[in-house]
């Protein structure tokens, strides 16, 4: 299903795919200090008072479900924070979505996933930042390890299908067959291995966390083995760092293509990472409707189609465009100096070299010589 734009921002004759998906960012507090934490390191001086209320949400969930939205991810941040969760879980189905909690599971989803679940919740997402309590712990910040066994524990006793996500880096790819079997106990029915993307907290951590070549291919095949031996029994999706790859991911599946984003407060972007995209106009649910921002908006039709893209991908002999959409807008600026610039992990783009002086001139830096992790915090964290 697809609408012909009805604005002068859309590429001319561009049909707009209908949204599958709404992100709702419901709160950017965490009890976590990841240091690789996808929210933006301008969330400093946040106050929850700013957040959209319950009546807010649900309008916005109402909408999402009659643009034909399938499924909803609560997320943060940590959304157990919100007091009103169960009532939001009851507005999702309500709205006719499938909702899916991505959560640290801190603090007591183990007390709550049984309401949860009575609201209207189908699925949960818990975080898992290593097998062993302390490197768990020390990555991420906080006291966390048994409150998550004890929330997957609750949750496979309700039922309830199960996904553990793992962010992988330097500090725990070695121990990757230990975090599977983990998993694996847990009853997790999917596992997501997601080496890290350099955005957000991640970036100022970069030197800390980039894996080696030889830790992300021992990964790899580590991964295979376990796909053979657990087969259908548990799902096992392996997402490769882009610092290491030749060609560009389909970020979101392309611009605006499946998904709307909202942060906390309001803001509806096309990707969690589109808040770096300073020049990007601000497209608000308390000011406009979904309907609204998916199809007339100019950020939501700034990188959509092909119009937009530079030589590098225009006159691609790949063809690429169809495919990669010319990979991450909020990479490009990260790299480049410019979101509208072919993503660098291109080994056509013109800043690719770049990059990989980049990557290699970081990994030839002494283990001990590295700067320590700096943490999600609410205080500001240095350049």
């Amino acid at each position: 299903m697809s609408a012909e734009p009805t604005t002068t921002f859309a590429q001319p004759g561009l049909a707009i795919p209908y949204p599958l998906l709404l992100v709702a960012e419901l709160s950017y507090v965490c009890p976590l200090k990841c240091p690789y934490c996808s929210n933006p390191t301008s969330i400093v001086g946040a106050r929850r008072s700013q957040e959209l209320a319950t009546e807010e949400w649900s309008r916005v969930f109402h909408e999402a479900g009659k643009l034909g939205v399938l499924q909803l991810a609560l997320t943060g941040g940590e959304p157990l924070l919100r007091k009103d969760l169960e009532e939001l879980c009851s507005a999702g189905r309500d709205a006719g979505m499938y909702s899916t909690l991505v959560t640290s599971a801190v603090p007591g989803l183990a007390d709550r996933v049984a309401g949860l679940k009575d609201a209207g919740l189908d699925h949960v997402q818990i975080s898992i930042q290593h097998a062993d309590p302390e490197k768990s712990e020390l990555i991420g910040g906080a006291v966390s390890f048994q409150q998550k066994l004890d929330a997957a524990a609750a949750t496979r006793e309700l039922g309830m299908p199960l996904t553990i996500n793992v962010v992988l880096h330097r500090l725990n790819l070695d121990d990757l067959d230990a975090i599977i079997e983990l998993a694996a106990s847990l009853g997790a029915r999917r596992l997501e291995l997601a080496n890290t993307q350099y955005h957000g907290w991640a970036k100022l951590n970069r030197q800390a966390l980039l894996p080696t070549r030889e830790q992300v291919v021992r990964g790899e095949e580590t991964v295979l083995r376990a796909r053979e031996r657990y087969g259908a029994r548990m799902e096992i999706l392996w997402v490769l760092p882009d610092m290491f790859e030749d060609l560009p991911k389909p970020c979101m599946g392309g611009w605006a293509s499946d998904a709307i984003i909202i942060d906390p407060n309001g803001r509806a972007l096309p990707c969690q990472s589109a808040a770096t995209l300073t020049d990007l106009p601000v497209e608000h649910v308390r000011e406009q409707t979904l309907e609204q921002i998916w199809f007339d908006s100019e950020s939501f039709n700034k990188y959509r189609g092909t119009a937009w893209m530079q030589d590098a991908c225009v006159t691609c002999p790949l063809q690429r465009q169809h495919v990669d959409h010319g990979g991450c807008r909020c990479q490009a600026l990260a790299l480049t100096g410019d979101a509208a610039n072919t993503d660098p992990v291109c080994h056509l783009s013109p800043h690719h070299g770049d990059l990989v002086a980049m990557r290699d001139g970081e990994l030839a830096v002494p283990v001990a010589e590295r700067p320590e992790l700096v943490y999600r915090t609410t205080a500001r964290p240095r350049a």
